[in-house]
């Protein structure tokens, strides 16, 4: 498998996580004020999972340039 599959695949993984860990944060802004101490530790991990999908995205676009 090349480098550039390889990173699509991750990009796509990356990308069903982030849709994940929004829809985790949407789920816990409808409960609130219910769960309210759990905000940093849920948009923490959608902060991270976005970043890192921005990262993958950054370098899978750089390859294919590059090619």
């Amino acid at each position: 498998m090349s480098d550039i599959e390889e990173l699509q695949k991750k990009v796509r993984k990356l990308q069903s996580r982030a849709g994940t860990a929004k829809m985790d944060l949407h789920d816990l802004t409808e409960d609130l004020p219910l769960n309210w101490r759990t905000i940093m530790t849920v948009a923490g991990k959608t902060f991270d999972v976005f970043a890192e999908l921005d990262t993958a995205r950054r370098e899978l676009a750089a390859l294919e340039t590059s090619r």
